[in-house]
């Protein structure tokens, strides 16, 4: 009798969570990520996986300081209904505890069905804090979007697929895996309306009761693209022993325009700046040609870059698990063929 009730309950919606998520329609925000005046390409594969919901408007907002220039490239992205605009000297930095504190005022105001984030440093900072300060159970990862409220997320390092099913009358707020998703396209006859934060919702950012400032930033400049964008990543493991050997991979890089990565291993071993890691501690990338030099091939590292369109693996030893995953392998002395690599790759280039 009991279990009976208990289906019947079930059965029946509850009203108020229904009229929240009628009154919402899927109104989806995705929090924008930029630097340095250039939106990032993470934000436009999480426009992709917005719009992937299926139905109703997609909100982005460009939170910062002198954020015009972000804004207007925002408003010609394919998808997207509207840019809300934060511009404060408060947000220039992208501190986590005032920019969850707007995004809380903006979600009381906006009434939000989903809320989504990047899966990378900027996400994985901000995305946990605004989802407590909002009672919300985060999703992590998202690599596939089923319907509106089911998503695919890798776990143990890549090695399975978990779906998770959220409850639909509630706000969903989730990071997106960008390796996983097409980049947005732009076009000129997309206009998205610009709509800026009222002072209101502003002043929430402002009254963060967190003592967090901005203290330095350390910043290295390279002509190289950046790792996680890179059409090439060329990248090394402790095998190359010495810096100055590892130095090898970068005059490789230029040669393609690629950028360089590495192994755990090889940061651990101080070959490298850990910036440069590839992997589940590291970064993610899914480039269209990624080559391996003396990397084994750890469960943490391949969660990092399996997703490459094709991978070439270069090893001393033939059962290397990296050649599991490889669509080209080549058993032999890295030290011996860097050098011929290198003279095929400057051939392309005349």
């Amino acid at each position: 009798m009991f279990g009976c009730l208990m289906q019947r309950q079930r059965a029946r919606p509850n009203t108020c969570n229904f009229l929240h998520f009628a009154l919402s329609q899927l109104n989806t925000l995705v929090i924008g990520e930029h630097k340095d005046s250039r939106l990032a390409a993470s934000t436009l594969h999480t426009i992709t996986a917005a719009c992937a919901l299926g139905q109703g408007d997609v909100s982005v907002l460009v939170a910062g300081s002198s954020v015009e220039p972000v804004s207007k490239a925002v408003q010609n992205i394919t998808g997207v209904d509207n840019v809300l605009v934060a511009d404060h000297e408060n947000l220039s930095h992208h501190i986590a505890e005032p920019l969850s504190d707007l995004v809380v005022a903006l979600h009381t105001r906006h009434n939000f069905s989903h809320i989504l984030a990047p899966s990378s440093t900027f996400g994985r900072n901000l995305l946990p804090r605004a989802a407590a300060l909002l009672d919300c159970q985060p999703v992590s990862d998202v690599t596939e979007i089923l319907d509106a409220s089911t998503y695919v997320r890798p776990i143990y390092a890549g090695n399975a697929l978990e779906t998770v099913q959220c409850s639909a009358d509630s706000l969903q707020m989730f990071s997106v895996r960008t390796t996983a998703f097409e980049k947005a396209t732009t076009s000129e006859s997309a206009s998205a309306a610009v709509e800026p934060v009222s002072s209101e919702d502003l002043a929430a950012a402002q009254a963060t009761s967190i003592d967090t400032r901005w203290e330095d930033e350390t910043v290295q400049k390279s002509t190289r693209p950046e790792l996680g964008a890179a059409r090439v990543v060329i990248s090394g493991g402790r095998a190359l022993k010495t810096k100055e050997n590892f130095q090898l991979l970068e005059s490789l890089a230029d040669k393609v325009g690629g950028a360089v990565g590495a192994s755990r291993a090889a940061v651990d071993a101080g070959l490298c700046p850990n910036d440069m890691q590839v992997g589940q501690t590291g970064k993610v990338v899914a480039p269209e040609l990624y080559i391996a030099l003396g990397i084994s091939g750890a469960i943490q590292h391949l969660a990092g870059m399996k997703d490459s369109k094709c991978i070439v693996a270069i090893n001393s030893d033939p059962d290397a698990p990296i050649f599991q995953v490889a669509d080209y392998g080549l058993v032999g002395n890295l030290f011996n063929i860097l050098p011929e690599l290198e003279k095929e790759f400057a051939s392309l280039k005349t």
